[in-house]
């Protein structure tokens, strides 16, 4: 695949399109080499009309599980324990029981998708380590993470981006396509 323990991250304001740059790039490194085995998981959100009400994990292979919901549609015992992000309660076990077995490495995978590295999917206490032994297996890796708060990362966010290995893409509405190009060059370098 790519260079050895390539870790392409990308990262912009919310809603410019960092999830759809990935599942673009997916599309055509699927196109143009069909047996690539590709393993992760994307995030996207629940909408009911226009409005958000919540997210959901999604594979690659289709599997969905609930992420985060809007509180006031939480309406379980349960859901009162989890922990929220603004507006939303994150459902740590669902996002784990989907999530955490596409960051299984194993020997055949050539690329690993995480959409995203962000502050409702580190609030799984196994979620992170998972993406270390991923960056650590030296198979290469297509992410996405937040922009920083008030100049600030998330410190498992900053960590990624400090890495050695880490090159990172600051997406806007104007440079959308080059970055996707950018991308698939950068993966497709050392494909055999």
């Amino acid at each position: 695949m790519a260079v050895p323990g390539s870790c392409f991250l990308v990262t912009g304001s919310p809603g410019v399109g960092k999830t759809t740059l990935i599942a673009r790039v997916l599309e055509r490194l699927t196109t143009s080499y069909p047996n690539l085995n590709i393993q992760g998981f994307f995030t996207r959100e629940i909408r009911h009309g226009s409005e958000r009400v919540g997210f959901e994990v999604v594979t690659l292979d289709g599997r969905t599980a609930p992420l985060a919901s809007m509180i006031n549609n939480c309406s379980s015992a349960e859901s009162i324990r989890w922990p929220t992000v603004g507006r939303y309660r994150v459902d740590v076990s669902s996002f784990e029981s989907l999530a955490l077995p596409e960051l299984q490495v194993k020997e055949d995978t050539d690329l690993f998708v995480i959409d995203e590295v962000g502050k409702m999917e580190l609030f799984s206490p196994s979620f992170f380590p998972a993406v270390l032994r991923v960056l650590e297996s030296n198979k290469p890796i297509l992410a996405t993470v937040p922009v920083p708060k008030a100049g600030r990362d998330i410190p498992a966010v900053a960590r990624l981006k400090n890495d050695p290995r880490a090159t990172l893409f600051t997406l806007t509405t104007s440079n959308r396509d080059a970055i996707k190009d950018q991308i698939y060059c950068k993966l497709t370098e050392n494909l055999v």
